[in-house]
């Protein structure tokens, strides 16, 4: 079995005794009992799962490497007089996210930037000023043309920060999809011996494998087209297809708790059209945004986890939207890449939507609810529906294998944005790569 494939089974229960420790956060006894398990012998589906927990312990103290302690002194650097019972109320309201490691609390290390976009409750940090004055201008240009073209080249590299050593190198780096929204792929340069996997792969790669580098790079050129639709205004079939709506565990789960949910979002909608509607509106209302830690942290499922909590970041929006759409009978599928400026690129997460007769819409729950939290309704009304032309679509469904399948477990099993390596068999995890990716062109059709 290839190890990624054990995170399929993250949503079967640990036996009780490895959950107590696990939840307490004592990470050398729950191995202890983990190794036990294993070498004892177990079926394959609860050996799955305690391996996959041993991974997601050795993640877990570079994730959340501050104790209460340093968290707050970090936080007085810049916020002087904030005081305990500040720290504790951002932490109890869910702003500030952490674990038990070694049975004491522990925080994530990007809590201050993720503190930055709520300036009533952390007056004391410099916030973060987005100025979307030339989104709007693009969204509103894109709407009144029917349509936005952009023509977009980028450059991602990644290489080993550890020389390799004449040991055995794989390397994997996202590529554009073969989708509707994309056209005119061309690869500009690459390191030579690259594989580009086939241009429908649902998480599209190109891959070399060699001994004799570390360092692997490609510079590609593609067109994004961006259409307009009023969403609101489309009439739809009163039968719908029944396509892409069933659950994809661990993550995608009809869980009780999301199937009332999703009953109480949509009792009063008539058609799929405006259940998926009142599912945005929930979703961009009720979520704020917050940094997570690696996904491969959290737990099973990361949908019903974003609507207990009232927090995520674009992917976890993204799987909310997914799942409570499926529940409601509605075709949605997972869409990632890169969220590309015309001076800069980032990891970005996003979804789409089937409504008959019309076929496939888009929905941007994260930049819907940004667009909220800073009171522009029309960007947030824009991302029902319509995306926009900045955008690179590599992959189309969470967790899906890369091309050809990773042998160990990835930086992250559940998608692929920026690259994965190993060496010798062994996957590096981020500290120990080094990955960047460019905008080298970026202009308006």
């Amino acid at each position: 079995m290839m190890e990624n494939k054990d995170y399929l089974y993250l949503h079967f229960p640990l036996p009780a005794d490895v959950a107590r420790r696990v939840a307490a956060g004592e990470l050398d006894r729950a191995r202890d009992l983990i190794r036990g398990y294993l070498d004892r012998g177990c079926t394959p589906e609860l050996a799955a799962r305690l391996r996959c927990e041993e991974d997601r312990l050795a993640r877990l103290e570079s994730n959340y490497p501050y104790t209460r302690a340093q968290a707050l002194s970090l936080l007085r650097e810049e916020w002087a007089d904030c005081t305990a019972a500040q720290f504790d109320a951002l932490v109890d309201s869910g702003r500030i996210d952490w674990r038990y490691v070694n049975g004491e609390e522990r925080y994530i290390g990007s809590f201050v930037g993720a503190l930055r976009n709520y300036p009533a409750e952390a007056p004391g940090l410099k916030h973060k000023i987005e100025d979307h004055t030339r989104r709007n201008e693009m969204l509103s240009r894109m709407k009144a043309e029917g349509s936005l073209t952009a023509v977009i080249t980028i450059k991602h590299t990644i290489r080993s920060k550890a020389p390799a050593g004449g040991k055995k190198v794989q390397a994997w780096l996202p590529f554009p999809a073969d989708c509707p929204q994309q056209a005119e792929i061309e690869i500009l340069s690459a390191t030579p011996g690259y594989v580009l996997a086939p241009a429908d792969s649902p998480a599209r790669t190109i891959y070399w494998e060699c001994c004799d580098r570390d360092s692997f790079e490609v510079v590609y050129h593609y067109t994004h087209r961006a259409s307009y639709v009023d969403a609101l205004s489309l009439p739809c079939d009163l039968v719908q297809p029944d396509f892409d709506t069933g659950e994809e565990l661990p993550h995608i789960a009809f869980t009780p708790y999301l199937r009332a949910l999703c009953q109480e979002i949509t009792k009063d909608c008539k058609t799929a059209l405006e259940k998926a509607h009142a599912i945005y509106q929930y979703v961009t209302e009720r979520i704020d945004y917050r940094f997570q830690p690696s996904y491969a942290l959290l737990d099973a499922s990361i949908a019903e986890h974003c609507a207990l909590s009232g927090r995520g970041d674009c992917g976890v929006m993204a799987l909310l939207f997914i799942t409570l759409c499926r529940i409601a009978g509605i075709p949605a599928q997972w869409q990632s890449g890169l969220s590309v400026q015309p001076d800069s690129a980032g990891c970005h997460d996003w979804c789409r939507f089937y409504i008959a007769p019309h076929g496939w819409l888009y929905a941007d729950p994260s930049f819907g609810s940004g667009a909220r939290r800073q009171g522009e309704e029309d960007r947030r009304r824009h991302y029902f529906g319509n995306l926009d032309p900045q955008r690179m679509v590599a992959n189309s469904v969470f967790q899906a294998p890369l091309t050809p399948p990773d042998p160990c477990y990835r930086h992250d099993p559940y998608d692929n944005q920026l690259g994965e390596m190993t060496v010798d068999g062994v996957g590096l995890p981020g500290g120990g790569m080094e990955r960047s990716v460019e905008t080298v062109g970026f202009e308006f059709l």
